[in-house]
């Protein structure tokens, strides 16, 4: 188990239980069985602990010795908002839920992330310190590899496939490319500077999924869910610009801003009938192409 597992347990135990005795978390931390070999949280041990996660995550748990030396989170707000250590944390709780109920392995269905571990941590540690990576990659597209260099802005995870925003230094553009194609990565001695005021949040801002850079400008859409749809866009947004316009009951109305690239009608066209493009009238127009398209793939059966 490494140190990052370890800062991780202690985050999460800490901000699930909100305020926590030492003796409480040496006793959780010993049944962890998997994680501690059936050994005690010494004391001196969790301050290290503590001093790190503060340095590394910029999270501070403090001690409140007024009603028993119970230990907190004080600055919560830093994991709130903050989507990364958000994902870290609801990551490392499912996996470790998961790990203590291997016995229903075969009753436990996950879907696979395709090259995240093998492509993932080169591309990671090359980013650190702004190394120039050479890659050799297959589109889709290409009967053949190509090895080329480039210059890693910033890793996205999307629809289970992680994918890296980069410089393509031969062609001298910005590219995304999916790691499940990368070959091979190896990082370059040469490195590189991130170009001033790269924003990686801001540069998918107004993205849906990863499809940037393809000609469509952000637009306010408004698109309406049927009853039975409703509910899962209210639970779960297409995009952070998702807002509840009204809720009418047999249906609902929400407003989104983005650019209404291929991926995110491909989106739309997934939940088919039960959602209805109502603005701008050139999505609607795209959708209606889109459908009639299907409609001409099985009109003669």
């Amino acid at each position: 188990m490494n140190q990052l597992q370890k800062y991780t347990w202690l985050i999460d135990t800490i901000r699930r239980a909100g305020k926590i005795s030492h003796k409480e978390l040496s006793d959780r931390w010993e049944r962890e069985q998997n994680l501690s070999n059936n050994k005690r949280l010494q004391r001196a041990t969790f301050n290290r602990w503590r001093a790190a996660i503060l340095d590394q995550f910029s999270i501070d748990i403090q001690c409140e010795r007024v009603g028993g030396y119970l230990y907190y989170i004080s600055n919560a707000e830093n994991i709130d908002n903050d989507k990364l250590k958000q994902w870290m944390l609801d990551s490392f709780a499912v996996g470790n839920t998961i790990g203590d109920n291997l016995s229903l392995k075969d009753r436990i269905l996950v879907d696979e992330i395709p090259s995240g571990r093998d492509h993932l941590p080169t591309i990671l540690a090359a980013m650190k310190e702004n190394h120039v990576v050479n890659i050799t990659y297959r589109s889709f597209k290409s009967t053949r590899s190509h090895t080329f260099p480039i210059e890693p802005y910033c890793v996205k995870l999307f629809d289970n496939r992680w994918y890296v925003l980069a410089h393509n230094i031969n062609y001298g553009d910005v590219r995304l490319y999916g790691l499940d194609r990368i070959e091979l990565a190896e990082i370059a001695t040469e490195t590189f500077k991130l170009p001033k005021g790269f924003d990686a949040e801001e540069f998918f801002s107004t993205a849906y999924g990863i499809v940037v850079g393809s000609g469509e400008k952000p637009v306010r859409i408004v698109i309406r869910a049927n009853e039975d749809h409703k509910h899962y866009l209210k639970s779960l947004p297409l995009h952070h610009s998702q807002r509840l316009i009204e809720d009418h009951g047999e249906y609902a109305d929400f407003d989104l801003y983005l650019a209404p690239s291929y991926d995110f009608v491909m989106k739309l066209l997934q939940v088919g009938a039960m959602v209805e493009v109502l603005k701008p009238a050139s999505l609607r127009k795209t959708m209606k192409r889109w459908i009639s398209d299907m409609y001409d793939l099985y009109k003669n059966d």
